[in-house]
């Protein structure tokens, strides 16, 4: 895409295709393995019908049988048999326990529902239970829980209401109870919050009642299979081929950058993309409190940081990651966001030796971003002068790339800013790039434009120095198409 402002054409990186479709639900009966079974249990209960609404008491119907099939599979399945059964043999395992227990109950289903509550059965015992359909659609980037009868997704930038409930709040504790304590975290009233990950590396967070007032709230930002490398992110439309050369030429020459932005816009997703600029021989770690970083490098150390136990001890913040990480002779330090006391050594990290070092942080433009890390060094409780504090950061930082989430959905990088030095006790700082809004289509579609600003970089000897000899044109005020 940008390949005329680069220094030399890497080896091209084949993406993966579309979205695989969602698993298969359908499951025969046939006979069950012996060894996964309990000796057998007392009789189900029949579910109680529901009434009116002939739609909802198809639902009512199912979602009673699913619970009481659930308590049959957890009598009968020998628990410590699964890890080593295949999900073929499980599937019929459930499909057998399940097809008795509707014989039992005088229960007739079509092919259509038996397959989908054998699914919805062998989600509960191996998966995240109602949640498994939504982890497994591509399409969905946010699962948003607001207690067990509301769930929202967000699809393309935008917030949908599904059909998808919990039975209950107990249901949904349990669900949270699995996935914490599969990373070996816990909550419960007296620990009502948690920060975790997936197995497929997705972020997770909960908070239970009594903080949260209607139900536990759940929030997952899912891991992407797919990793958007610069051309695919340029394709999309997130910024311009001259903003991806210059960019290629500030990680390369080693340039300190912050990227700066909302919740979901896109922070995570840049830094892993201007991650793909670094040599494939320099030493990265990276430190995080929930580990999501997508690396393409060799050699990359990874640091995640750890809350503290059921006594209160234990805890290994981010900045004990990174005071550490200064021992272990990194090249660059990549902190996946600096939002407290470690800010103090990640300046220090950038100012003795580690150039080329990379973070992101919640701010809403290049200047509030600066603003932001004075008001987290005053938090860290160093007492400096103001002075002092903007000057230790101008010369550490050297790039603040702004990204943004508008309001129809869509991720633009609104701006690259250029940190100059000291004017004064003013950080001095010139915009390279911008996205200029226009206006709205009619279909809510945000019309706009990215251009240079006509300022040339103050690192263009920096550039040249390194072989990254940019045109002076990619300064040219004119929109990019």
């Amino acid at each position: 895409m940008f390949s005329r402002y680069k220094k030399s054409a890497p080896a091209t990186k084949p993406q993966p295709e579309a979205a695989q479709p969602k698993a298969a639900a359908e499951a025969p009966a046939a006979p069950a393995s012996q060894s996964m079974r309990r000796p057998a249990a007392g009789h189900l209960v029949p579910a109680h019908p529901g009434v009116n609404d002939k739609e909802r008491k198809r639902k009512e119907r199912m979602a009673e049988l699913k619970v009481e099939l659930h308590k049959r599979l957890l009598d009968n399945l020998n628990l410590s048999a699964l890890e080593h059964a295949s999900e073929n043999d499980l599937k019929q395992e459930i499909a057998s326990i399940s097809a008795e227990a509707l014989e039992e109950l005088s229960v007739v289903l079509n092919k259509d529902e038996r397959a989908g509550l054998h699914q919805e059965l062998y989600d509960e015992v191996m998966g995240l239970g109602p949640l498994e359909p939504l982890l497994k659609d591509d399409s969905v980037n946010d699962i948003l829980v607001n207690g067990p009868q509301q769930i929202f997704i967000e699809r393309s930038g935008k917030l949908e209401l599904t059909d998808i409930t919990f039975k209950d709040e107990r249901h949904l504790l349990r669900i949270i109870d699995k996935i914490v304590s599969a990373v070996g975290r816990r909550v419960d009233e007296s620990n009502p919050y948690c920060d975790a990950r997936l197995a497929d590396g997705s972020r997770f967070n909960c908070m239970v009642p009594p903080i949260a007032v209607d139900g536990s709230l759940v929030s997952i930002r899912k891991f992407k299979k797919d990793k958007l490398a610069i051309d695919d992110l340029v394709k999309f439309g997130a910024f311009t081929e001259e903003m991806a050369a210059y960019l290629q030429a500030a990680v390369a020459t080693r340039l300190n950058v912050i990227v700066s932005g909302g919740t979901g816009s896109g922070k995570t997703t840049t830094l892993n993309a201007l991650s793909s600029f670094i040599d494939n021989h320099e030493r990265i770690l990276t430190i995080e409190d929930t580990a999501e970083l997508q690396l393409q490098q060799a050699h990359v150390g990874r640091m995640e940081s750890r809350p503290p136990n059921v006594e209160g001890k234990g805890a290994v913040t981010q900045r004990d990651c990174l005071r550490n990480a200064l021992r272990m002779r990194p090249d660059r330090i990549i902190v996946g966001e600096t939002r407290g006391e470690e800010v103090i050594d990640m300046l220090q990290a950038m100012n003795t030796g580690h150039d080329g070092s990379m973070t992101t942080i919640h701010a809403n433009s290049a200047r509030d971003g600066i603003s932001r890390l004075e008001n987290m060094v005053a938090m860290a409780g160093i007492e400096m002068p103001i002075k002092a504090i903007r000057s230790q950061i101008a010369s550490a930082v050297n790039l603040i790339v702004q990204v943004s989430r508008l309001q129809d959905g869509s991720r633009r990088m609104v701006s690259i800013t250029e940190i100059t030095g000291m004017e004064g006790d003013v950080i001095s700082m010139q915009e390279i790039f911008r996205y200029e809004r226009l206006g709205i289509a009619p279909e809510g579609k945000i019309i706009g434009r990215f251009t240079a600003t006509g300022v040339r970089s103050h690192f263009s000897d920096r550039f040249r120095q390194w072989g990254y000899d940019l045109p002076a044109s990619i300064y040219d005020p004119i929109a990019a198409e």
